[in-house]
């Protein structure tokens, strides 16, 4: 059975993040609830065992479960919970949920940036800034800046990022091709929806392949050298799932061999990027230090799954927003 939460007169809640204002949002609410926040993994290993609810993303470690006397809940500041203990989690009778959907709008606009950086070379143009070269016009018209009305981008993974993505890409007049594990839960926005398994015969068409899916066991390497040779030559790439979702090694072949134009990277294999990855020199990448799902609401986003979940948890029902243990 779960733990009981306490009352909110005697809740204390740990707020554990290197960088984000958790605590001063959270204050900013008035709820009375008692709180306190941990910046470090070694202050959160010494203070855990004061707190009935931790929130908390990359600082987590499945060891503090074990000295987290009072602990009944952990709401994760992130929307992936691959280092979460789910079976340790349920015998020690601690309640889990992510945030997944707290960045969804965040990362679909950072997407839709990343496409535009591509189609009108601003990319190019903010390095031509860095060396103070005025570039002349484009006589050749493979090289120049384009338009995205009427270009078909492949959305992998139509969750509630990639919905997001798909309406805004209608506004620019694009056809939206969504691929999903399970294609007759809905369109959700997009012209076309498919299952997974017709990715293959679905890449030919694409002139902008987005991947904004999980990381899965299906989904590790989905984007593999033969995936690569199937999709246009004019094609770019943009990936705000996570890196193994693609073949590293296979894209930087593609790229330096043109065999795709060009690709937008807010993640990658290993994080952060090797100094000596040949990605950081090529001129037709462009890369983001896994940022896309940054936000300025990112706290407050958070403090709204987590309210809701303690109240939910104080009326003793089972189901939790986002829920995963």
């Amino acid at each position: 059975m779960p733990k009981i939460l306490p009352a909110k007169d005697t809740l204390t809640i740990c707020f554990a993040h290197a960088a984000y204002q958790m605590a001063d949002r959270f204050a900013a609410r008035g709820t009375g609830i008692r709180h306190f926040q941990v910046r470090s993994l070694e202050e959160l290993a010494a203070r855990i065992g004061e707190a009935d609810v931790v929130v908390v993303s990359m600082l987590w470690r499945n060891q503090l479960l074990h000295a987290a006397r009072r602990l009944c809940f952990v709401q994760s500041i992130s929307a992936g919970t691959d280092q979460y203990d789910k079976a340790l989690f349920a015998e020690k009778s601690v309640r889990l949920a992510s945030a997944a959907g707290v960045n969804a709008r965040a990362v679909a606009h950072h997407a839709m940036g990343l496409i535009l950086a591509l189609a009108r070379l601003i990319h190019t143009g903010r390095d031509n800034q860095a060396s103070k070269t005025w570039r002349g016009m484009i006589s050749d018209i493979g090289r120049r800046e384009d338009e995205l009305t009427g270009k078909t981008l492949l959305i992998v993974g139509m969750g509630r990022i990639g919905a997001t993505l798909a309406r805004i890409a209608k506004a620019f007049e694009m056809t939206v091709i969504g691929v999903k594990r399970d294609a007759a839960t809905g369109a959700e926005g997009a012209d076309e929806v498919h299952a997974t398994a017709r990715l293959p015969e679905l890449l030919p068409r694409a002139d902008i392949v987005v991947l904004t899916c999980p990381l899965t066991p299906e989904t590790e390497g989905l984007i593999d050298a033969m995936a690569l040779a199937r999709m246009k030559p004019t094609a770019h790439l943009v990936n705000v799932a996570r890196g193994r979702v693609v073949d590293e090694d296979a894209l930087i072949t593609a790229l330096t061999q043109r065999r795709i134009a060009a690709a937008a990277l807010d993640v990658t294999r290993e994080e952060p990027l090797a100094a000596a990855s040949p990605l950081w020199a090529m001129p037709n990448v462009l890369i983001t230090p896994h940022t896309a799902g940054e936000t300025r609401r990112y706290e407050d986003n958070v403090i709204d799954i987590l309210l809701d979940n303690i109240e939910r948890l104080w009326r003793g029902e089972i189901a939790l927003r986002n829920g995963i243990v």
